[in-house]
């Protein structure tokens, strides 16, 4: 892979992070405890970070950091502002939004791992990855969780 193709790649992922930084923030916004609020909002300041080390990365290559989400998250992230107004179960909503949003981020972050990154580039994304599955399934039990109340 050249420069240009590695930006973009890693672009492309500062994207999905920055969609989950604001997403999680959101959700915690709308969420009635506030054991799951600070749960997402860690999950939050995670994203956030996984986009700080990836813009230095593009910035290591030569590139312009991606700093916004994309527009497929900001209409989720209006989605989930509507969905909370509609729902009688708030936390419950969140969690659902929460998952399908870490849906997103594995695909994504899947095809990612499916290009030639080079070694250092690759070494961050798997280790991204493997943090955002672990989240994932935290997400997913704690959605379970909530339907079985």
């Amino acid at each position: 892979m050249n420069n240009e193709e590695i930006i973009t790649a890693l672009n492309h992922l500062i994207e999905i992070c920055k969609d989950g930084e604001y997403g999680f923030n959101e959700c915690a916004r709308h969420t009635s405890t506030s054991g799951l609020s600070q749960v997402l909002q860690l999950r939050a300041v995670a994203s956030q970070r996984a986009a700080d080390e990836l813009q230095a990365l593009v910035q290591e290559h030569g590139g312009t950091p991606e700093r916004h989400g994309s527009l497929i998250g900001a209409v989720h992230r209006g989605w989930v502002t509507v969905r909370s107004g509609l729902s009688s179960n708030d936390d419950l909503a969140m969690l659902e939004e929460c998952e399908r949003g870490e849906d997103r981020a594995e695909r994504e972050y899947g095809k990612a791992l499916g290009l030639e990154l080079p070694e250092p580039v690759r070494e961050v994304v798997i280790r991204q990855y493997e943090s955002l599955i672990s989240h994932h399934d935290q997400i997913r039990s704690l959605r379970d969780m909530r339907k079985a109340a």
